[in-house]
């Protein structure tokens, strides 16, 4: 009688084995499914800006609503992202639970209510044992994480890097990104180190898009210090970009985090703002409340040609061509053969532009792409005005604001 308990547990071992072959065998070709993930910068919406840890689901939901109902969702916003504080405790066998006060429903309802509007669920954990803001973080938990993710329907992870007391972080993300493809539904990846430790040099192999920077806060230019670490105002993110171009493209992206629009800035910092995500093939990620949105705000956030430079299928971030008296000209080049051009007003005062087509030849080595007017004329549309401002026949003359940008396509005749 035990040699035949032996002979039967034997066999449920082997067969136990045979399964989980074949089910591995499955995964790899599943795997092909996260291939097409964020071929152009993730566009959505995060709870963290502006709500920090007071999420609930009925908030979460009515921002879906509006998500729809602004036109944000038309306009190619996708993701409706919960940051931290989502969480609740682990059950007995370690499976994570929603916080049970601030989703009764749990999460899997929830995902289903955003499905069911056209747009996709996002998450957040962390890399440490605790999250930042104290909940449980998924170190030593990856695989079960990702497992209960996949069952509850997210679409995006948001990873961050908190209490993380010894762990590598390229190992720690390469982890979670194992765990994911092995849970099977394809997810987004976005790696929250805030760039200590240069994830754009190992990140593209790993996730979808990685902070370059620690926390953005809505101030058009300046830093906050809280002691032990700082938050950056708009400026300050932009200015850490730099050198960080040609490690973006499709699937992979430099993030500077998310967007301030609508949480204070005047409308012409906003506008610099969106502006400047969008030539830099930024994540747009919005971070207000949807619900209380201006025109002004609805406005800048819908603006589908500046959005569709952001969008462009090249995938190649824009860069910086010259700077005097803090106004600076950024150039970047689109799939069809046209440039986006944005001149961006750093002054306090007004600023002239006098820009002339015919002297400038604009090189760009990375796309290998030339700006050249001599070699054929370029038609000028101003992207926020919508109006069309003649060819690069002439010289461009016109007045920026303080803190604001001038921003064109230019498309040959």
């Amino acid at each position: 009688m035990k040699m035949k308990k032996f002979f039967i547990a034997i066999c449920f071992v082997v067969l136990s084995g045979l399964k989980a072959g074949a089910q591995g065998n499955n995964y790899v070709q599943d795997y092909t499914k996260f291939d097409n993930l964020a071929l152009t910068p993730p566009m959505g919406w995060n709870s963290w800006n502006k709500f920090a840890c007071n999420i609930n689901e009925k908030l979460i939901r009515e921002i879906a609503d509006v998500m729809v109902s602004s036109g944000m969702r038309d306009a190619g916003y996708e993701y409706i992202n919960l940051d931290d504080c989502w969480h609740g405790d682990r059950d007995s066998l370690g499976f994570i639970q929603p916080d049970p006060e601030r989703f009764p429903s749990g999460m899997k309802a929830l995902a289903d209510y955003i499905h069911s509007k056209g747009l996709k669920m996002g998450l957040y954990s962390d890399a440490g044992s605790q999250t930042c803001g104290g909940r449980p973080g998924s170190r030593g938990y990856e695989f079960q994480d990702a497992l209960t993710y996949a069952k509850w329907g997210v679409d995006y992870l948001k990873y961050d890097w908190c209490n993380t007391e010894g762990l590598k972080a390229e190992g720690a993300y390469k982890s979670i990104a194992a765990a994911l493809k092995k849970a099977g539904r394809p997810m987004v990846l976005s790696i929250c180190e805030w760039g200590n430790d240069e994830p754009w040099k190992w990140g593209p192999a790993v996730g979808h898009l990685w902070r370059t920077t620690g926390d953005i806060f809505n101030c058009f230019d300046c830093v906050e210090d809280h002691g032990t670490w700082k938050s950056f105002g708009v400026m300050q993110i932009l200015d850490k970009q730099k050198g960080l171009r040609q490690y973006a493209g499709p699937g992979h992206w430099n993030d500077p985090d998310m967007l301030e629009v609508g949480n204070g800035m005047l409308v012409n910092e906003d506008r610099a703002h969106f502006a400047m995500w969008a030539m830099i093939a930024a994540p747009l990620i919005a971070g207000n409340d949807l619900r209380s949105m201006s025109k002004e705000t609805i406005g800048i956030l819908t603006n589908r040609e500046v959005i569709a430079v952001n969008q462009d299928s090249l995938g190649v971030q824009g860069f910086q061509y010259s700077v005097k008296d803090k106004l600076e000209t950024w150039f970047k080049p689109l799939k069809d053969g046209s440039w986006a051009v944005c001149f961006l007003n750093r002054n306090d005062s007004a600023q002239e532009v006098n820009f002339d087509w015919t002297k400038e030849v604009v090189q760009d080595s990375l796309s290998k792409r030339d700006l050249d007017s001599r070699a054929g004329g370029y038609k000028l549309r101003n992207l926020w005005t919508k109006k069309e401002l003649g060819t690069t026949k002439r010289p461009l003359k016109a007045m920026v604001p303080s803190h604001d940008v001038l921003m064109l396509r230019l498309s040959r005749n």
